[in-house]
């Protein structure tokens, strides 16, 4: 039977219908921007957000169902209360990306506690300030997977997995339970809080869908997107250049020796647990790459759509010496610089929009550069080869210029959006479709193959050259690059 995949994203919703070979029979999508009432606030409604991915499922079902499971694959982090009993949001979702928590994470600070305001923790607390300061009312607390869920079971069953639930900022660093001592400072009721499962193994029925699917799979998007490129065993990893850009690495069952973050700027990650325990990974942060290229549709005017950026690009050969440092929201690993701004270096009269397009996207590689260069570092692995998807990685010229940057080859997706195979694998093991990990591994055939086309004599001095623009772009605001969480 095929499986239905429900892929919760930031900028939109989608289904899909994968058969066993997971392959793409049907797929329904809806944008979900969320909303920017004032600077640093990112929110959502979480009724409307559930409801477009309620109906995408219902829509694809109609044409292309039934299916026997369900996989879910969610944006990680971005956190929702609701009652209990009325099943209604009573404040609006704060999205992964707001930073309204930051005071307080740096109070926490001073008192020893290290949480970041794009956890979830600090986002709980501050949603229950505001609409139960007692704490007396019966709430429920999830990221979208486990209001998805509580949807799907018409609210019966209120669960999340490890992979989400590591991202929260509330569970002990092993992944074993609840950090007792966070749960108090914040005064976070117990009872709240979903019941944590496995990543793959029978949930609950989908009792509002026809048929009432089971549940089966359950993964945040970045470690669905690792599964869904094959990266299942020790020393494989992938990146994906959505909105952000997120790039994991899979280390197998031993925890990374860092607590919280590695050396060169590397976090540990729960990559999955399944019946066999944890399978551990660290993870590498851009803050900003998709979002680049919407700048130069949306607020520059350079380009009429995202897609339109390669055939822009290839107007010109090179950048003619312009580098740009995409740091609009700052810059994540390895610096973690929040006061870094983006930066267009080395323009001259005969700069044109082509050139600054190509320099776009080439920031955005070598970013990615940075980032396999730091899980290098914090992992103590070769990593010589990336596999890579998201939107702009049907890009060809920018899977090439990430190839140049990182000197490795460079395998694409067939998908773009590889959480949706990860969700569906993980589904799909538990009934068996899939033997094991080793069918997963199997599995895997990009859509292209990019070798880096740059000597190592070229690669140095354009990564030199790049250091120094992102020197050049850093500490732009002391008060913001003054913040570590």
């Amino acid at each position: 039977m095929p499986i239905l995949v429900i892929d919760l994203g930031t900028s939109s919703v989608r289904a899909t219908v994968l058969d066993d070979r997971a392959g793409v029979i049907g797929e329904r999508s809806r944008r979900t921007l969320p909303q920017t009432p004032a600077e640093g606030l990112v929110e959502f409604d979480a009724t409307r957000y559930v409801s477009a991915a309620l109906d995408c499922a219902r829509e694809v079902l109609a044409q292309h169902g039934p299916v026997e499971s369900v996989g879910v694959a969610s944006q990680r982090a971005t956190t929702i209360v609701w009652d209990r009993s009325s099943g209604e949001p009573v404040a609006p979702a704060q999205g992964w990306q707001d930073l309204r928590t930051v005071g307080d994470c740096l109070v926490l600070a001073a008192e020893g506690i290290r949480l970041a305001p794009n956890q979830s923790a600090t986002k709980l607390a501050n949603i229950l300030d505001a609409v139960d300061p007692d704490r007396s009312r019966d709430l429920c607390f999830g990221t979208p997977d486990s209001w998805l869920i509580w949807k799907l079971t018409e609210g019966s069953s209120h669960v999340s997995d490890l992979s989400n639930a590591g991202i929260w900022g509330l569970l002990t660093p092993d992944g074993t339970g609840f950090d007792e001592s966070v749960l108090e400072r914040l005064r976070i009721p117990r009872g709240m809080l979903p019941r944590i499962v496995d990543s793959t193994g029978d949930v609950a029925e989908a009792t509002a869908l026809d048929g009432a699917p089971v549940i089966r799979g359950i993964a945040g998007d970045q470690q669905a997107s690792l599964i869904g490129q094959g990266c299942v065993r020790p020393g494989e990893v992938k990146a994906t250049f959505g909105t952000g850009g997120m790039l994991d690495v899979c280390l197998g069952p031993t925890r990374p020796e860092f607590d919280r973050r590695g050396g060169s700027g590397c976090f540990p990650l729960v990559a999955w647990r399944d019946a066999s325990g944890i399978t551990w990974g660290t993870e590498a942060v851009m803050l900003s790459a998709g979002t680049n290229v919407e700048w130069l549709v949306e607020d520059m005017g350079l380009i009429d759509s995202p897609a339109a950026s390669e055939a822009m690009a290839q107007q010109v050969e090179s950048t003619d010496g312009v580098t740009y440092v995409p740091a609009l929201l700052g810059l994540g690993t390895p610096h973690w610089d929040y006061g870094a701004r983006g930066a267009i270096l080395g323009a001259t009269r005969g700069t044109t929009a082509a050139h600054v397009v190509r320099a776009v996207l080439q920031g955005v590689a070598h970013r990615g550069a940075d980032l396999l260069e730091a899980a290098r570092d914090d992992s103590g692995l070769a990593l010589d080869r990336l596999r890579i998807d998201g939107g702009m990685a049907t890009n060809h010229l920018f899977a090439q210029l990430v190839a140049d940057a990182t000197g490795v080859p460079v395998e694409v997706s067939p998908l773009k959006e590889a959480t949706t195979l990860g969700a569906g694998y993980l589904a799909g093991l538990a009934t068996g479709a899939w033997a094991g990990w080793d069918d997963v591994a199997a599995a895997w055939s990009p859509a292209e193959v990019l070798e880096p086309s740059l000597t190592d004599s070229e690669r140095s001095t354009e990564r030199d050259r790049w250091a120094e623009a992102v020197r050049r772009a850093g500490h732009w605001h002391e008060d913001l690059s003054a913040l570590d969480f």
